[in-house]
């Protein structure tokens, strides 16, 4: 039934206003009946809240562990869905997900508003009227629906049980949504726990919905419950730990430990005793007994990163634990079994590692059973702009910054650079862009603008964005009184920074070009701070 507003009176326009929200209300009820994907659910609410509410945005937000994490955004940057907001440094949103009904926050409130200079126009914009509503599913807190605002006062008359009817029509969306999806995947989500190395940190999530994004996330859900051994393969810096992180949090052994090795870090003359232990007296410095990597991943995983960089000795010791799954401890004639999966990270080409007689062909069948490459990111379409996203709220956070965003020449900046050092590459140039528009910003409460001068763009007589020249690329130049130690370890220093650049952040090339040890070149570039 529709109720006439007013005192007695036939209130035409009110009537007109509520008849409408019915009607719309209706239709997206209607909605879920259908067959849509959540994207296309969560944009028709969208829609309907801009059609019917004086705003200039509108964003839907899900609430993971400490983070509000856009799920759909309608008046918004982009680069918004790609930002996680953390609610301890979020007042605003922090208040809106603790109340029961909706919050409004006028011009005059003082509180940081998240969207400042997110709003999609020219200029540094900011939010004026602000308002927002819990979304409950099952009587829990799901996360949030918030309305925003040029004009200090457009939300002053706002009819909130018409957004209350919205709030609730969203909340049954949701529910449909995830049963649709539980039904779908058949995975027992509840039952997953993560480790602590595995966190649900925003920092550990795969970010980006292109088509390369998808399939990778296809496979990650079909190997995760085989059991199989897994091979991640890619280019330096496209996140091929997240990849693996990913597989033990969908797989049965998500409860069990997850042991990482760095094979580019691991001495050749100490390989064994790190992989499968020793007992005590069993050689030189060995004072009592220690299990290995193997042992402590028991029922669990074993990660082995960097794979490619493992002597030959060594790759024929793993062979024969892989083929017989039983270990020795150095010094001990007693074996014993242990059940452990494998997944193996490299960023070579290991079946040409094998041509080439570097890598044995044996171990390379028993650890790529499924193998897995990971996209670079200049085949991930438009996913630059959401990593830029993320990464800006990151520096935005840990450098106490009101808000950071990307100006209109630096968004196709971003997408038409070719980024061959990948997503590591773009956090580290969102790193150094932050700081650098920082130091110019007018006032510590303005919204810091990122050019492409800021990202690494030269310009002059170049007509093609390149990469900045690092730090340690630049002339060594020793203070007028240092002590000679203190000018070698400044140079040792310029140079080594230098030499993994070049080669892409990898260690074990490093190690090759200067002709040292890459153990010990690896504890070299830990202790001078490059890594």
């Amino acid at each position: 039934m529709t109720t006439l507003v007013g005192c007695g009176q036939n209130n035409y326009d009110d009537f007109m206003t509520t008849d409408q929200t019915l009607t719309t209300l209706a239709d997206i009820v209607a909605d879920l009946s259908r067959e849509l994907p959540a994207a296309a659910r969560f944009r028709r609410l969208l829609d309907a809240i801009m059609d019917h509410f004086p705003c200039d945005a509108t964003a839907l937000l899900k609430l993971e562990g400490e983070h509000l994490v856009p799920q759909a955004i309608k008046g918004l940057s982009r680069d918004t869905l790609g930002r996680r907001f953390a609610l301890r440094d979020q007042p605003r949103l922090q208040e809106i997900i603790n109340s029961r009904g909706p919050v409004r926050f006028p011009a005059e409130s003082p509180l940081p508003d998240p969207y400042d200079g997110l709003i999609e126009r020219e200029g540094p914009l900011h939010v004026h009227d602000c308002l927002g509503v819990g979304l409950h599913v099952d009587g829990e807190i799901w996360g949030a629906l918030t309305l925003d605002a040029l004009s200090p006062s457009a939300f002053e008359n706002l009819d909130r049980q018409s957004l209350r009817a919205f709030a609730s029509v969203g909340a049954a969306s949701i529910r449909a949504i995830e049963l649709i999806q539980a039904l779908e995947s058949k995975l027992d989500r509840h039952r997953q726990v993560q480790q602590s190395w595995l966190s649900g940190d925003a920092e550990h999530e795969l970010i980006g919905e292109s088509g390369a994004m998808r399939r990778l996330r296809d496979e990650i859900q079909v190997v995760a419950l085989s059991g199989l051994s897994v091979l991640i393969q890619g280019e330096t810096g496209v996140g091929k730990e997240l990849v693996a992180r990913a597989i033990l949090s969908h797989s049965p052994r998500a409860d069990q430990p997850m042991v990482q090795v760095n094979c580019a870090a691991l001495p050749e003359s100490l390989a064994e005793s790190e992989l499968f232990g020793h007992v005590r007296g069993s050689f030189s410095g060995a004072e009592r007994d220690r299990p290995g990597k193997f042992e402590l991943a028991h029922q669990g995983t074993l990660l082995l990163d960097e794979v490619g960089e493992l002597p030959l000795l060594v790759q024929a010791k793993l062979l024969r634990v892989l083929q017989s799954g039983e270990i020795q401890r150095v010094g001990n004639d007693r074996t014993h079994r242990v059940d452990v999966r494998i997944i193996a990270v490299t960023n070579r080409d290991l079946s040409r590692e094998v041509a080439e007689g570097r890598f044995r062909d044996d171990l390379y069948h028993r650890l790529s059973v499924y193998p897995i490459t990971v996209p670079p990111l200049r085949e991930r379409e438009h996913d630059v702009t959401l990593l830029a996203g993320c990464f800006m709220e990151r520096c935005a956070r840990k450098l106490g910054l009101r808000g950071l965003r990307l100006n209109s020449a630096a968004r196709p900046w971003l997408i038409e650079y070719a980024w061959p050092g990948n997503v590591r590459e773009l956090e580290h140039a969102i790193s150094r862009a932050a700081v650098r528009a920082a130091a110019e910003r007018p006032s510590r409460d303005s919204i810091v603008e990122l050019a492409p001068r800021h990202l690494g763009a030269q310009s002059g007589a170049q007509s093609e964005w390149t990469e900045p020249v690092s730090e340690a690329a630049q002339p060594a130049t020793v203070p007028a009184e240092a002590t000679l130690a203190e000018a070698l370890e400044n140079f040792k220093r310029r140079l080594i920074g230098e030499r993994l650049h070049a080669h892409a952040d990898n260690v074990a090339a490093t190690a090759r070009s200067l002709g040292v040890d890459r153990g010990n070149l690896y504890r070299q570039v830990k202790r001078l701070g490059l890594r």
